[in-house]
């Protein structure tokens, strides 16, 4: 498929359709376990289909990464044009533990492929670095947050809890370190 040519209405719907079932897939936890054919079989596609869009498994579950993460940077652009500062960093990394805690098995499938060597996962993580760096440094100019840390040290928070989302009591200490993360960030009153 040519990424630079827009893709007609019948093969943009059959496209979504595959992305659709895998996200479902993913969620449900067998994304790994299912025949790769079944998932055009599930989407109501050919086989053609799902190997013109996706030729692997794994540029399947990297388009989807791909999507999720233009969701994310595209909501943190959003908090960023609608509330002060401060309120859209604390929305955004709240919203993240929120979004990973739903997303459980895209996060599972993400993990395994990490240890492959993918550019797809290397530019994602880019772009939602600079969505967070962005966030932050507006904060920054704000004055409602210390200068003298970086948006690299909230993505290892984030980082961390990405890494850590199959421990009992996940959601409660995920949402408990971005509390501490913000609190950290958090200007004193008198500096």
């Amino acid at each position: 498929m040519n990424a630079g040519k827009p893709l007609r209405a019948d093969a943009r719907r059959n496209r979504d359709a595959v992305l659709a079932k895998a996200r479902e897939v993913f969620d449900d936890g067998s994304f790994f376990d299912l025949p790769f054919d079944d998932f055009a079989r599930l989407a109501g596609v050919g086989t053609g289909t799902l190997y013109r869009h996706f030729p692997t498994r794994e540029a399947l579950a990297e388009a989807v990464y791909r999507e999720e993460v233009a969701t994310l940077c595209g909501r943190a652009r959003r908090l960023q044009a609608t509330l002060p500062a401060a309120e859209a960093l604390v929305s955004f990394l709240h919203g993240m533990v929120g979004y990973l805690d739903t997303y459980q098995g895209l996060a599972r499938t993400l993990a395994t492929l990490m240890t492959t060597d993918s550019s797809a996962l290397a530019e994602g993580s880019r772009e939602l670095e600079q969505a967070v760096t962005d966030l932050v440094a507006a904060a920054v100019k704000e004055g409602s947050i210390r200068d003298d840390v970086g948006a690299g040290a909230v993505m290892m928070a984030l980082h961390g809890i990405c890494a850590a989302y199959d421990r009992p009591g996940w959601r409660t200490e995920a949402d408990g370190v971005i509390t501490l993360v913000l609190a950290g960030l958090r200007r004193s009153p008198a500096g």
